[in-house]
């Protein structure tokens, strides 16, 4: 019994010295965390030390290969304006401040972030719309894999012959002329567009067309597409994301892209949800956010994930 009593006090010592050195080795890993943050970013803001310890030194790791990281496949400017319209529809305040300085910071003109937001605000409207009428999901894959196609020809006859004579333009009045300039554009009428109420629909096509499908825009229509499907992939919505992945590699986008585009939605809300979370002080955020601009501004020249 004896024996039994003293293995047990032995154990619980054992567990005990465990216990406190990986305690030493966590506070540790923060110390040197929260130096590494105030290195790179002049300050430890608030909404990061709201992360509990025991995680902080991975969440910083994973947030700075992604935002400060120069060697990514998308440019510091597109990371911010991704997370500047995915703010926008979430909504947060704050989080629409800090990108919107920091995709300045990149680079971003004030087009460019009009258009990042245009494009998430957009994207939640047909996401509402396709939910709501509880799409098929089969069937508008079908849609998108047809209006790919159909773009594609177009695109490869425009790069082949730049000369050819473009068809007639439709002045759009009215659902039936919004129609035909819909099938001209893109092939054929989805019954997701038909779905519309008669009066809506020249407006939402227009809408459609000189935002999401004009390339003479601020931002390449690859970024739009990668926007969208980030802004799709954290909404949730499987119709858009599957539309906006399509499109985005119809515009040149690489797989890498797509993917770094969507790990950066997922970090944008969950930062997002740690801040609102903590319910940070609004006036004392942005001021923290001044002060990591002009850190960054004047760190050898450089900015937030810039190439």
């Amino acid at each position: 019994m004896k024996f039994i009593i003293i293995c047990l006090c032995f154990s619980v010592f054992i567990v005990a010295h465990a216990m406190d050195k990986e305690m030493m080795s966590t506070k540790a890993d923060v110390k040197m965390t929260y130096q590494d943050i105030q290195k790179t970013l002049g300050i430890v803001p608030s909404f990061m030390k709201l992360y509990p310890e025991m995680g902080i030194s991975a969440a910083w790791e994973e947030y700075r290969s992604v935002f400060i990281n120069p060697d990514t496949a998308l440019s510091g400017k597109l990371k911010q304006l991704i997370v500047a319209g995915i703010a926008a529809q979430t909504p947060s305040e704050e989080c629409s401040y800090m990108s919107t300085e920091f995709a300045k910071l990149n680079g971003a003109k004030e087009n460019e972030i009009k258009e990042a937001v245009a494009i998430a605000a957009a994207t939640r409207h047909w996401s509402t719309l396709l939910n709501g009428v509880q799409y098929d999901e089969a069937e508008f894959r079908t849609e998108t894999n047809n209006i790919i196609t159909y773009v594609k020809k177009e695109m490869d006859k425009t790069e082949k012959k730049p000369e050819m004579e473009k068809e007639k333009s439709i002045v759009v009045t009215d659902a039936q002329s919004a129609y035909q300039d819909i099938k001209q554009t893109l092939g054929s009428v989805p019954r997701f567009l038909q779905l519309l109420p008669q009066d809506t629909v020249p407006g939402a096509w227009k809408m459609m067309k000189t935002i999401q499908l004009n390339p003479k825009t601020a931002l390449s229509s690859k970024e739009k597409e990668l926007i969208g499907m980030a802004i799709s992939a954290q909404i949730p919505c499987k119709f858009c994301a599957y539309f906006h992945t399509e499109a985005a590699a119809l515009h040149g986008a690489t797989s890498q892209e797509i993917h770094e585009a969507i790990v950066v939605a997922s970090l944008s809300r969950q930062w997002s949800t740690v801040l609102h979370g903590g319910m940070i002080d609004g006036k004392k955020f942005h001021q923290e956010i001044d002060q990591m601009v002009k850190h960054l501004k004047f760190k050898n020249g450089k900015s937030v994930g810039m190439k």
